[in-house]
């Protein structure tokens, strides 16, 4: 059952802030070229293999590479960094502590602080985040991260405005949560990357497929699928199917302990009801219970391409996963079970339902 796991923590340990996802990209290329008939690096980024199959149109298959960071924003004469946000997320979806500045030269380590909580009104900044106080939520102005160094020996290390800041490697190891379950930072997109490269081998083991398999790891999702976009207008295809992780929230009737997720609809598009409907079916015959959900404050690198006309049809799978874009929660069985229904899929993606 758990044997991704060791792929799943090397890509977990591996940096890939947007814009900046060498790392990822180095992984994800090693475990693709064996499996497919071609693989490259596209000029967005993208990491791309080709599976060829027969004479049916393309399919489209993305999983991103890129998490969530931040992005320094100013530097203080004593080395203090000021921070803006890379995607969706706020100083409590990390929580204080360790992070690692991407400098050109050197990776620096820092603390990303708010202060002590020994602290009055004089000390404005702090007091108004404290809840039986000022109960601000704590934003990013809040924050700053303390390197130890002065402000020229960050300029050597080639930290300026601009460099990516993540969470610390010594942040991002798997843990055991109960007897079913696993939790790290950023499962949001490792997770469902392990579950693509899972489906590649496999694919590869099988019959050959109807139409081209295009396997794309995806650069700058959390900030605009810019990189799922540009794939979706330069590669052939009539499909765009992302997977990713996919919210556990009573108002959407979805379950951490539940099937993969198959989403109708996001934030940005209605996804097309006949690759939904095929994915829900492709699930049940394998016994994996779906769970189909109408998603809100949710995007896709599908969505950003059917929005902007970049696909004529588009589809998600998601890994039911607990606390996105936080401290994130998966079922043991949720990488495998993505992968073989996207396997299952991959092998008729045209075969109409009932």
């Amino acid at each position: 059952m758990t044997v991704y796991r060791p792929l799943l923590q090397e890509l977990l340990f591996a940096y890939g802030p947007c814009g900046q996802e060498d790392a990822v990209r180095d992984v994800c290329l090693r475990e693709l070229r064996p499996e497919v008939d071609e693989a490259w690096t596209d000029p967005a980024g993208n990491v791309i293999g080709v599976l060829r199959g027969g004479d049916a149109p393309a399919v489209r298959v993305m999983a991103h590479m890129d998490e969530l960071s931040m992005l320094v924003k100013r530097i203080d004469a004593d080395g203090t960094l000021h921070l803006t946000p890379l995607g969706t997320m706020y100083p409590g979806n990390f929580g204080l502590g360790p992070v690692a500045v991407l400098g050109q030269h050197t990776t620096v380590c820092g603390m990303l602080a708010l202060g002590s909580e020994h602290t009055t009104q004089e000390s404005p900044r702090i007091w108004r985040t404290k809840p039986d106080q000022g109960d601000k939520a704590l934003d990013w102005p809040d924050v700053y991260v303390f390197t130890g160094l002065t402000g020229t020996e960050l300029r050597h290390a080639g930290v300026a405005p601009g460099t990516r800041v993540c969470v610390d490697r010594s942040r991002r190891t798997l843990v055991d949560v109960g007897n079913d379950y696993l939790g790290c930072y950023f499962l949001d997109d490792r997770a469902a990357l392990t579950a693509l490269l899972c489906c590649a081998r496999d694919l590869r083991g099988g019959a050959t497929p109807p139409g081209d398999v295009y396997f794309v790891c995806t650069t700058n999702e959390e900030i605009g699928g810019i990189g799922g976009g540009y794939a979706s207008r330069t590669l052939p295809g009539e499909l765009t199917l992302a997977l990713e992780v996919g919210p556990t929230e009573p108002e959407y009737g979805t379950q951490v302990a539940g099937g993969p997720i198959v989403a109708y609809s996001d934030a940005l598009c209605v996804y097309d009801k006949s690759v939904a409907d095929r994915l829900m079916d492709m699930a049940d015959e394998l016994g994996l219970a779906p769970q189909a959900a109408v998603l809100g404050a949710f995007e896709s690198d599908a969505s950003h391409a059917k929005a902007g006309a970049l696909t004529p049809q588009a589809g998600l799978l998601c890994l039911p996963t607990l606390s996105t874009h936080g401290f994130e929660v998966i079922a043991h069985g949720a990488i495998p079970a993505m992968a073989d229904v996207l396997t299952g899929f991959l092998r008729d993606p045209w075969r109409e339902v009932g």
